[in-house]
């Protein structure tokens, strides 16, 4: 059935195409499997709440019937503007606007959240653009520069907001730099969500073509519960596609975490267990409590253009397992840098088993991908990377909690996880605290940091090792428990090029690297596994070893495992790692690389292909990279089958003696790549 929903209509009907209702939410009540709800142009100003479940062979389909042109929105205009002073502005607000979820009195907080100042859950927005909240009037009268920002000039456009108890309002002031706000569109959040449902287990839904913007969602660490702005809400089988998801307070897509009552935030609200411990805790939890591939998991978002959310573009913990996140737009995420912690990213998953992450296009965030334990069967392959970094000094960590930014950080995994067919452009490419990864045909112009470092808990003085799962292969169920050893990595036909280290980057480096958790590294290739043994090696120490009264030490179960090297190229000063064999270093051309947007598409500038080595790699497979170390599983398909890397970044094949790097031509090089 084709259930009819039109903002613009009288009054509203009853889903025909003839009376349609006027909101989704209506639709949203009545919609069963098979259903496709059609949706007008307009904007939608409401919570939907899908109170069904679709089914595997029988969806239920929520579509704008033009696309982009159905916005649903957690924001409400604001036009009562009265002129206070200067370019101050105050507006009253009642509460009951809010109904139980004010954003104005409810801060951004959670586990691993670093709440060094305050922010609320609400925004308030100028023509669409969020504005800097500051924690007096005094400040939105006399606003100064705040520098962490990548748009500096807009952070004087202030904000604060305070209660008038007495008659139950809530009282913004807003500085708006000369303008008039009754003249201009104001808009502040006032839902938590806007699509998104209340209870579990809604599954087979899709949601097609809509723009979803502006909602107060909370902080979303993997041990709470895990909102967005958009997302299934532990259940299986979503498809979001073809979407604008932009300005969530903190995440816009969320294929995360159920709500465990007696492990929410217990970190930071219990204290005596470390979120660490919590986290396990969590997953064991959850383990119990039906986490399986027959009920969670296997989504794909697809096509969507996510930007200018504030903690991550897309998060999720336990709940994304076994789903496909292809050809999207991720950008511009954490700009505002008025929210920290280390859950930031244009993509923050744990768990992300069989995720497969391809096609995408990451650029100007904070971090690109983050993939946060057990990222096992994970394939990260044909995407684009940029610019993903801080944007200056001034946003430097010296604790180092948060990095410097990188294109692409795996963190305490035991694997397999595949890296392969990528364009890693930015100052730093991959933050290594982990083992069980393969980098295979990938660009490479940034470094590798934090390898060999990273993986305890931060105790001053007593040890304090992350233990992390690993699980049997292709399911969700435990296999085990343990810490991560470094190695276990293999680095196959990549490119790497050192670029010149750009204005502000040593100055972060300085501020941010070497200790526990980074070492600020900026020299490009595989040298920081230099001294990690070969396999030949790592065998020979257990020679005659036979367990107990052997005479050897069983220190050897806790040494740094192998690496493999093999195929790569180095240009520019990019170093290879000392025990690389037959690398490749070319130290007579000059390699220019860099991308540049021309007509709304990106195109790889670099002469790289003029001076590549001929004949000089093998092809690599499944039975190449053999099985990553702890969990024991090869890397592989989702469905166990081998992989053979002879498709490129744009799945050309490439020849019997294929290229280094993610092109299998100098012409494919020269193709528009995102």
């Amino acid at each position: 059935m084709q259930i009819y929903v039109d903002g613009n209509a009288v009054r509203s009907g009853n889903g025909q195409k003839e009376y349609p209702f006027q909101t989704i939410s209506e639709a949203a009540k009545i919609a069963r499997p098979g259903d496709e709800v059609l949706v007008a142009p307009g904007v939608y100003r409401e919570y939907v709440d899908p109170a069904n479940a679709g089914c595997e062979d029988a969806r239920i389909v929520y579509r704008s019937v033009e696309p982009g042109k159905a916005v649903i929105t957690g924001a409400e205009i604001v036009d009562n503007w009265e002129h206070l002073e200067g370019d101050v502005w105050t507006a009253r607000v009642s509460n009951g606007l809010f109904g139980d979820y004010n954003p104005y009195t409810t801060l951004v907080s959670g586990d691993w959240f670093i709440a060094s100042y305050t922010a609320h859950t609400g925004e308030v927005y100028l023509n669409g653009k969020s504005m800097y909240e500051v924690t007096s009037l005094d400040k939105v009268k006399k606003p100064e520069i705040y520098k962490k920002s990548w748009d500096q000039a807009f952070t004087v456009y202030t904000w604060y907001v305070e209660q008038d108890e007495e008659k139950n309002e809530t009282v913004f002031y807003v500085n708006f730099q000369g303008k008039n706000p009754n003249e201009e569109t104001v808009e502040i959040n006032v839902r938590e969500n806007c699509f998104y449902p209340s209870k579990e287990g809604i599954g087979y839904i899709t949601l097609s073509s809509f723009v979803v913007k502006q909602a107060a969602t909370q902080w979303a660490p993997p041990t709470a519960y895990q909102e967005g702005m958009v997302g299934p809400h532990w259940s299986k089988g979503w498809i979001i596609e073809d979407c604008e998801i932009s300005d969530s307070k903190c995440s816009g897509i969320s294929l995360g975490k159920y709500r465990q009552p007696n492990n929410d935030n217990k970190w930071l609200k219990w204290k005596f267990k470390d979120g660490t411990q919590t986290e396990r805790d969590c997953i064991c939890q959850a383990q119990r409590e039906g986490w399986t591939k027959e009920n969670i998991g296997s989504h794909i978002i697809r096509r969507c253009n996510i930007h200018d959310c504030g903690q991550t573009g897309i998060v999720g913990h336990l709940g994304g397992v076994f789903s496909i996140i292809e050809d999207n737009h991720i950008h511009h995420i954490n700009n505002k840098q008025n929210l920290a912690g280390a859950e930031i990213g244009g993509i923050k998953m744990h768990a992300a088993i069989d995720v497969i992450i391809r096609r995408n296009h990451f650029h100007h965030c904070t971090r690109g991908l983050w993939l946060d334990w057990q990222a096992q069967g994970t394939r990260v392959t044909q995407n684009l990377f940029h610019d993903n970094t801080l944007p200056n000094e001034e946003n430097a960590n010296p604790e180092g909690m948060d990095g410097i930014g990188e294109d692409i950080f795996i963190e305490i995994s035991h694997g397999p996880t595949l890296v392969d067919n990528n364009v890693l452009l930015s100052d730093r490419a991959m933050k290594l605290a982990t083992q069980g990864v393969a980098v295979v045909h990938n660009l490479i112009a940034g470094s590798f940091t934090a390898v060999g470092r990273g993986v305890n808990n931060g105790s001053d003085k007593l040890p304090s090792p992350r233990y992390t799962p690993y699980h049997v292969p292709h399911r969700t169920e435990i296999n085990g428990f343990m810490t991560v050893l470094h190695g276990d990595c293999r680095f196959y036909n990549n490119i790497f090029i050192q670029k010149p280290v750009r204005a502000g980057m040593e100055e972060i480096r300085k501020l941010t690297g070497d200790n526990e958790w980074d070492d600020g590294n900026l020299t490009a290739g595989t040298v920081p596994y230099s001294g990690y043994p070969t396999l030949e090696e790592y065998v020979a120490r257990f020679e005659g070893y036979c367990g107990m009264g052997s005479g050897k030490s069983p220190d050897l179960y806790y040494e740094k495992l192998p690496v493999w090297l093999g195929g790569n190229v180095y240009f520019n000063g990019a170093k290879p790692a000392e025990q690389e064999q037959d690398a490749v270093v070319d130290t007579e051309h000059e390699i220019t690389i860099g991308v540049k947007e021309e007509n709304g598409k990106w195109k790889l500038e670099t002469n790289v292909y003029d001076y590549l080595p001929q004949n000089a790699c093998a092809v690599i497979s499944t039975e190449t990279l053999g099985m990553a170390f702890e969990p024991e599983q090869k890397y592989e398909n989702p469905d166990g089958t081998p992989i053979v890397f002879r498709y490129d970044y744009f799945g050309n094949r490439q020849g019997i003696h294929p290229l280094p790097g993610p092109f299998a031509s100098k012409e494919a090089a020269e193709e528009a790549l995102s």
